[in-house]
């Protein structure tokens, strides 16, 4: 294997991870056309591993290939996101449930952490929605079950193409804050009917935001 093939593989996951978190940050919206010279001038990275990092992106279903036109990043219709949130109101409380189960003082300290992070940036709304989008990582992780995690993961891929973060709203941070709380004091204490519901609440109090926040962007 040559040095420019060994070199390969890193700098096509730069590219995916760049161009990954630049659709969750929403600096690249659902429905925007991607082109691999323009996102390797942007990132400084050659065309190959762009190229891969789309293809990549592709199969994950967070982008699209259209005729006359190349990549975009999809656009999920309003069934769409009512299913998104369904399912992942579903796997989030089992997550919660199974963590309740197996955390770890030093675990449980993590998410405590991160929450208190959320909260610190509550007046940054990509830096709220970073600390927030790590907080449920880090809950997926405590499940312990790997396939939930892929599941949860895959799932979280699929949250980027929503563009904007419901924790823009003024009061939301803090009460996201109190709902993530609420499912930490579930898991310390045992709790898994309660983590889970507690869980299970927090994305049909963000689902309802979510859809207030589509009005507005087509308003």
């Amino acid at each position: 294997m040559s040095p420019d093939s060994a070199d390969q593989q890193p700098r096509s996951e730069v590219a995916y991870q760049k161009l990954l978190a630049a659709i969750q940050h929403g600096e690249l919206k659902p429905g925007t056309r991607i082109r691999e010279v323009e996102v390797a001038e942007r990132f400084g990275i050659s065309r190959t591993p762009v190229r891969d990092a789309i293809r990549r992106l592709e199969s994950d279903g967070l982008l699209i290939h259209l005729p006359r036109h190349g990549a975009v990043i999809r656009e999920l219709d309003h069934r769409e996101v009512i299913e998104l949130y369904e399912i992942r109101e579903v796997l989030e409380g089992t997550a919660a449930r199974y963590a309740a189960r197996h955390a770890s003082e030093l675990e449980i300290a993590e998410l405590e952490d991160l929450n208190e992070l959320m909260l610190k940036n509550g007046n940054d709304p990509v830096k709220v929605a970073e600390a927030n989008r790590l907080f449920h990582q880090a809950l997926y992780r405590t499940a312990n079950n790997r396939f939930l995690i892929d599941a949860l993961n895959s799932l979280s891929n699929s949250m980027a193409l929503l563009g904007g973060t419901t924790l823009q709203y003024t009061d939301r941070p803090q009460s996201a804050y109190q709902e993530h709380k609420n499912i930490i004091d579930s898991i310390r204490s045992g709790n898994a009917d309660q983590a889970d519901e507690h869980a299970r609440y927090h994305i049909r109090n963000a689902q309802r935001l979510r859809i207030k926040l589509l009005r507005e962007m087509v308003a």
